[in-house]
């Protein structure tokens, strides 16, 4: 599953993201969503979210 809509990643969903810093390098981090922070209901890019790691990014990939 992809990350574009919001209605799929939850608090506790194992995600893969990625990092402003690795958007060009296509580079995915994996995690645990802590927050979801995108507003809209979806976006092109990926929702963006915060790992219980603290770390921030657009997700990629919903690791089921």
């Amino acid at each position: 599953m992809n990350g574009t809509n919001r209605a799929d990643i939850k608090p506790g969903t194992p995600v893969l993201i990625v990092l402003k810093k690795d958007q060009r390098s296509g580079n995915l981090t994996k995690g645990i969503v802590k927050d979801v922070l995108t507003k809209s209901s979806n976006h092109t890019h990926g929702i963006k979210v915060r790992l219980e790691s603290g770390e921030v990014g657009r997700v990629k990939e919903i690791s089921g």
